[in-house]
């Protein structure tokens, strides 16, 4: 007979930023700040690329699949945190919070394929430039956003139900600000070896492999840079993929360096600085970078604003009217 989960536990208290008391408000109102812009950007970046037909092209619709999933990535954890600093602490249900964890790996491993899938149509974009419309054709587009969702999902599950299935005897209290694998992990009464293995094989299987198909492409996409003879040439190029890059360098460096090991080593503080990087820091990047970085996305949004403000004057001047 299988033996059955003797959890005693129920319940959750997360800890969060307990140890900087004097900073909770501090921390509140950055944060709250942080998560507002991050909303508001990533939802302008969705309106706007689905508003504006020349926008209609493969780079931007990978960008606009991104910004939806930041919405959802950040609202999984900063919700909580929020709650977390004006409490002084947050309880947390054992349901809720596999559903938490379920749902933070689905999105952070769906974002690593779809940085990679980023990487790639840029690659083509600089290096076949002739070709790239037959190559990233809308199909191949549905196809890889499709395969990077569907993949995210599935990547999350196993985790997921192997932490569902340790046994928690007690203590309760997570030192984190959300239910992150580390910590679940130290707090389990159990045997965890078998899902550290698991988990770091996981990681390696995700977060290496889309960092280095993201690394390869830009390998290519170097050379293809530095074959340009002129030196304007070469920084107009470099600058299509440099947001791109940036975005890319923090959250595989952060993610790399918080997954990809054999046991949780770090300590609680670090971890969850690092963590602040990944689920608050880079879903603000996004909007940030490639917004302000891009002509054509800076000349769409005002066209919509005056399209927006035309159509407003008018009904402000109709109902003055009559």
């Amino acid at each position: 007979m299988e033996p059955q989960n003797t959890s005693t536990v129920t319940n959750f208290q997360l800890l969060g930023f307990q140890n900087l008391l004097e900073w909770q408000t501090l921390l509140f109102v950055i944060f709250l700040v942080i998560y507002c812009l991050t909303i508001t950007g990533n939802v302008v970046i969705i309106t706007v690329v689905s508003q504006d037909q020349r926008l209609h092209s493969p780079m931007y619709m990978f960008l606009q699949h991104l910004s939806f999933l930041e919405v959802w990535y950040t609202s999984t954890t900063v919700p909580l945190l929020l709650a977390n600093l004006l409490s002084w602490g947050q309880a947390i249900s054992f349901s809720a919070c596999m559903a938490q964890l379920y749902f933070f790996v689905f999105l952070g491993a769906t974002e690593c394929f779809l940085l990679a899938v980023m990487a790639y149509d840029r690659c083509l974009a600089i290096c076949s430039p002739l070709r790239y419309p037959l190559l990233m054709h809308r199909e191949l587009c549905t196809r890889l956003v499709a395969v990077s969702w569907w993949t995210g999902i599935g990547t999350a599950f196993l985790p997921s139900l192997m932490i569902s299935r340790l046994d928690f005897c007690g203590p309760n209290e997570i030192n984190h600000f959300f239910c992150d694998l580390p910590p679940l992990m130290q707090l389990s009464c159990s045997s965890v070896y078998i899902t550290e293995v698991t988990i770091f094989i996981l990681s390696i299987a995700v977060l290496c492999i889309c960092f280095f198909l993201t690394l390869g492409s830009y390998v290519f996409i170097v050379s293809s840079i530095l074959r340009i003879p002129s030196t304007s040439g070469r920084r107009k190029t470099f600058s299509t993929c440099g947001s791109h890059l940036a975005v890319v360098t923090i959250y595989y460096g952060t993610m790399i360096s918080m997954y990809v090991h054999p046991s949780p080593h770090l300590l609680p503080e670090v971890n969850k600085i690092i963590s602040v990087f990944y689920t608050v820091v880079t879903p603000l990047l996004n909007p940030v970078i490639y917004s302000l970085r891009n002509k054509d996305f800076k000349e769409a949004v005002r066209k919509l604003m005056r399209r927006k403000c035309g159509i407003y004057g008018v009904r402000a001047k109709g109902i003055f009217l009559f």
